[in-house]
């Protein structure tokens, strides 16, 4: 009897959120992990890659990739293997279609691109979860099904690339600037998803992907859930086109084997579920600027005629590598009961955003300004508790010298204590307001330094010092 009251009454809040599956996860390690290295990888290999044309490469190229993956997420969010195969021709029919209805003079405007491109992307989810929830055909074989049909209908609307974008969006896709059109949607876009994650139909979907059958006992509308787990794809999925569109500035109907192969490779290198239920905007968006750092990365070296082997062979490894560490989460979450991804997130990039500045700063520059052999320290630094002395250019020199090894020192002295707050104390609410400072001031300082390319001090600098 104590049983059927348990089994029948409303779950609580956190009854939800544990079969949600919204306790500890550990499955963000691999992404993060792999993002900071390939990020120190690219660096050391490439010094561009932190230049203002750098980042804006890498934005623009990878905000399409970005987009796709929160459209595949959500919709797999829901459960019962709901992998869309067609995103990538979805995306590729938008990208047509505006082409061709620009060029006709049908629409032009912003206003009428994104809702063209968001009404299309909307629709097409609906009719696929109409299908899904009436007809009852497995969610795999629709999206196949819809894959096979808009690959066909986008060689029938342009049958070779071709075209032009817009004209206010053809300058989008130049990539010289960090602070693009493109960065403000995809801003947009991840803001929006993080604002969705504090609604009661996320923690629906969550619980419904997790196990339909108790969402569906605990009073859950699942055809309500899944209908709007699809339209909000939709949203997405006419974002990813738009951003698409402004990559390339023209039409292509040929990209959609190729983006439904990396959207889904992202998805899972994030660490979401395939089964439904598990899945964070900060592991789908990592998971798809690892999959652009590779291409970089292995751009940076000469395979000569067997480079796209390469690259694919990278995909696969990182993919195998991420499957693996998802079997292994059992074992993993008995020794992390608390692990809080967003400071494991802040404490790697202090790491590798000192080693970004190491790397990219001139020092034999900033020694020739100086004009000093070795760095010697001046008898004048001796001086009595309230006296003031004036640096030489050799204290000066000798002050940069040891402020690699200062950084090194205060790192060493922080690092555990972070770590023990990342393992242990990951559940304190009063480190939002920490967390939410560190990484405004690693924001802060990385637009300072994206927008001031590092340079050796100025001559008023040095004779202020001297």
């Amino acid at each position: 009897m104590n049983g059927l009251v348990l089994e029948n009454s409303a779950p609580t809040e956190e009854t939800v959120e544990a079969r949600a599956g919204s306790g500890s996860t550990p499955y963000l390690l691999m992404p993060i992990s792999v993002l900071f290295l390939l990020i120190v990888i690219g660096v050391i290999r490439s010094p561009s890659l932190m230049t203002s044309s750098g980042i804006g490469a890498a934005i623009i190229v990878s905000a399409p990739l970005i987009l796709a993956t929160y459209a595949l997420m959500t919709t797999v969010t829901a459960g019962r293997g709901t992998v869309d195969l067609a995103i990538g021709p979805l995306i590729g029919f938008i990208n047509v279609s505006v082409i061709q209805l620009t060029a006709s003079g049908v629409i032009g405007s912003p206003v009428s691109v994104f809702l063209f491109a968001i009404g299309i992307g909307i629709a097409y989810q609906l009719v696929m979860a109409v299908v899904i929830i009436y007809v009852r055909v497995q969610p795999i074989i629709v999206s196949l099904s819809g894959f096979l049909a808009l690959s066909g209908i986008n060689l029938v609307i342009l049958p070779r690339p071709g075209g032009l974008a817009p004209e206010w969006m053809q300058s989008w896709g130049a990539g010289t600037e960090v602070f693009s059109p493109v960065l403000w949607i995809v801003i947009a876009a991840t803001l929006a998803w993080l604002l969705f994650t504090q609604t009661a139909f996320y923690t629906h979907l969550r619980l419904m992907g997790s196990d339909e059958r108790a969402a569906y006992t605990s009073g859950v509308p699942i055809t309500v859930v899944r209908m709007g787990a699809h339209a909000i794809a939709g949203i997405f999925a006419g974002l990813a086109a738009i951003t698409f569109t402004a990559l390339i500035s023209s039409g292509d109907p040929s990209q959609g084997t190729t983006y439904t192969l990396i959207a889904v490779t992202a998805l899972v290198l994030g660490g979401t579920s395939l089964a439904g239920g598990r899945g964070t905007v900060m592991g789908s968006l990592c998971g798809a600027v690892n999959l652009y750092l590779i291409n970089y990365v292995l751009a940076t070296f000469n395979f000569g005629a067997v480079q796209s082997f390469v690259t694919d062979l990278a995909y696969g490894t990182i993919l195998v590598a991420s499957l693996l560490l998802t079997t292994a989460l059992p074992v993993i979450q008995r020794y992390i009961r608390n692990f809080s991804p967003l400071l494991y997130f802040v404490v790697l990039a202090v790491v590798v955003f000192g080693v970004v500045l190491h790397t990219t700063f001139d020092y034999n520059a900033l020694a020739a300004t100086a004009d000093v052999a070795a760095p010697v320290l001046s008898p004048s630094l001796y001086a009595g508790p309230l006296e003031v002395t004036a640096f030489s250019s050799a204290d000066t020199a000798a002050r940069i010298a040891v402020m690699p090894l200062i950084f090194v020192g205060v790192l060493i002295m922080v690092l555990p204590i972070f770590l023990r707050i990342i393992v242990s104390k990951s559940d304190f609410r009063n480190l939002n307001l920490l967390v939410a400072f560190v990484v405004a001031a690693l924001l802060l300082m990385s637009a300072y330094f994206i927008d001031k390319p590092t340079s050796p001090p100025s001559s008023d600098v040095v004779e202020i010092a001297q």
